[in-house]
């Protein structure tokens, strides 16, 4: 019984006593009802206490449930008080601060918040007092306001994201300020960050391309033109004496030329347009018969250190691309050291997981070699690191750099679907680490071209097909001073008229690729129906994507890239004739 039917039930019983005491002795039908009365208010006194029993049980089934419900919540719950104090920290809040309950009530909110971000959390709190003065939000006095995102500290000071909704408590006179409820939205903004770290590289990827595309497109002219004025040169010089005083101007006119020759070619391995050549490579040979004209690029004052690494796998590139890479870095490397410095250089095996890949463009999980070229440079400032790869982009004087150094890098590691990647802080030097995927299969010998005499013809005839004017008629004088003859044909169809009217052999095709009518691979074709065994000698201007459409893009074809100088021309011609059996796959 409870304590408040007993006291309902004693004064009952006092009454019925006093009542006793004053009144006449009651006859047995009094007494007899007076006990009914009784039975009846105990009766009642019992529904009564069972009623409350099944009140306190729902409260207290009500407040277990709320406890469960704030204390298991998947979000942290707290009340901050008038002076910045956490009360009612919730399990979930202890769990995501690492901190038990006891740690954490009347402890400081600031203490558990990032000091560069409490200015932040400041004005998210100002702002929500500032909302409840003024007046109740349309949606209520107790309506949460815009979340605020900041870094928290746990116990252990390990940080991590959070992101806090806040509302200013309903009762203004309690101790309370606001009601507050905390989210790790770590995963989340880790997830924001690849994401525009993915959107950052996809615009770079687009720019990239289209400077591709557009150095592509004048690839071909420009090297006509170039090759134009390298022939005519040429052609002068052989008219001169070795004294005559133009020969100094022509010699001038021959390196401008064969300078912007290389500057086509630079934008083009930037692209990932550049005609290649690949070999499978153990890429410490290749590095190694590098190092001495490294050591003359980069002076004396600098210090070179190789360091190859032990069973390196092989690596399927064009060779001259290896030079091509090692000799940009260790020019920029040297620009970069004031005095006395170092670069290094090494190699080593490396297997990609699939976290890094993720991080970087253009990588696949599987096994790379590793390429690292590092200097005791100046180093690279945050605000231009990003900038690096782009074309023309360069921090050199005026005069000193064409800002394709690092671009033509760029190109040549992902046209060989590799990867790279800078690492650099301003004085402590900058490292650049290049990764080229594996390759099955032995090493091919490269056997490095030596400088000889200009190797002559012997009165073999060589069908000439260049549809550019200028062009077919350097080209032939060049090769007709070489001591070949030369039947010329300005389009694919006029050179198949005049190997049919040729009575004579026709010894090889040097043809250009793209061509009206026909290209250069359906002429070599028709005319090895007419003549078997005429080895075929390609030339273009184009880029390497043009070259692949019209089914010229393989390692095999005898393929010589516009503008080339004579000697190239020469040496080229000389070895397929020696060789007849070198006949173009077509």
């Amino acid at each position: 019984m409870s304590d408040h039917a007993k006291i309902i039930r004693q004064q009952a019983e006092e009454k019925l006593a006093a009542q006793a005491i004053t009144a006449p002795p009651a006859r047995p039908e009094d007494a007899e009802r007076i006990l009914h009365e009784l039975r009846v208010h105990q009766i009642e006194l019992e529904m009564q206490n069972e009623e409350l029993r099944h009140a306190q049980q729902e409260l207290d089934a009500a407040r277990e449930r709320y406890f469960d419900l704030y204390d298991l919540a998947p979000v942290g719950y707290f009340t901050l008080s008038g002076k910045g104090l956490i009360l009612e920290p919730n399990l979930t809040l202890t769990i995501l601060l690492g901190v038990a309950r006891g740690g954490l009530v009347a402890q400081p909110i600031s203490r558990f918040i990032s000091k560069d971000d409490q200015g932040l959390f400041y004005r998210f709190r100002q702002r929500l007092l500032s909302t409840s003065a003024t007046g109740p939000t349309p949606a209520g006095p107790g309506a949460a306001q815009s979340p605020c995102e900041l870094r928290m500290v746990r116990g252990d000071g390990a940080l991590f994201w959070a992101e806090l909704i806040a509302s200013p408590a309903p009762d203004q006179h309690d101790e309370a300020e606001l009601r507050v409820a905390v989210a790790d939205i770590t995963g989340r903004k880790r997830m924001e960050e690849e994401k525009a770290e993915l959107e950052a590289q996809l615009v770079q990827a687009l720019k990239m391309e289209t400077v591709g595309r557009l150095a592509g497109g004048v690839a071909h002219d420009f090297n006509n033109m170039l090759m134009a004025t390298m022939g005519y040169v040429e052609l002068c010089q052989d008219g001169l004496p070795a004294e005559h005083p133009m020969r100094c101007y022509l010699d001038g006119i021959m390196k401008i030329s064969q300078r912007s020759a290389d500057l086509v070619r630079q934008l083009l391995a930037f692209a990932r347009k550049q005609i290649i050549m690949p070999k499978v490579l153990d890429l410490n040979d290749t590095v190694g018969g590098m190092l001495t004209l490294l050591r003359r690029l980069i002076g004396e004052d600098i210090h070179m250190v190789w360091s190859p690494g032990a069973s390196l796998w092989p690596v399927k590139l064009d060779p001259a691309q290896v030079d091509q890479i090692l000799a940009n870095l260790c020019i920029n490397a040297r620009d970069a050291i004031t005095g006395v410095g170092e670069i290094n250089i090494s190699t080593a095996n490396r297997r990609l997981d699939q976290v890094y890949c993720a991080r970087h463009e253009g990588l696949s999980p599987g096994e790379y070699v590793m390429l690292v070229v590092s200097d005791t440079g100046c180093g690279i400032t945050k605000d231009i690191l990003d900038s690096i790869f782009e074309p023309f982009f360069t921090t050199k004087d005026i005069g000193k750099g064409t800002g394709l150094g690092l671009a033509t890098v760029y190109g040549i590691v992902r046209q060989n679907h590799g990867g790279i990647e800078v690492v650099s802080e301003p004085g402590k030097g900058t490292t650049f680490t290049i990764l080229l995927p594996r390759i099955g299969g032995g090493v091919s010998g490269v056997s490095p071209v030596t400088a000889g005499e200009v190797s002559r013809g012997r009165g073999e005839t060589i069908l000439l097909v260049e549809d550019e004017p200028t062009l077919r008629m350097t080209c032939g004088r060049c090769l007709e001073h070489l001591g070949y003859k030369v039947l010329a044909a300005g389009t694919p169809a006029e050179a198949l008229e005049v190997a049919a009217r040729y009575t004579g052999d026709i010894h090889l095709l040097l043809s250009d690729i793209i061509m009206p009518g026909m290209n250069g691979r359906q002429l070599a074709e028709k005319l090895l129906a007419l003549r078997k065994g005429i080895p075929c000698l390609f030339m273009s201007g184009h880029a390497a994507d043009v070259m692949k459409e019209v089914g010229m893009g393989g390692e095999k074809v005898n393929f010589l890239q516009k503008p080339f100088p004579r000697d190239d021309l020469a040496r080229k011609v000389r070895e397929l004739l020696d060789d007849r059996r070198a006949v173009s796959p077509v």
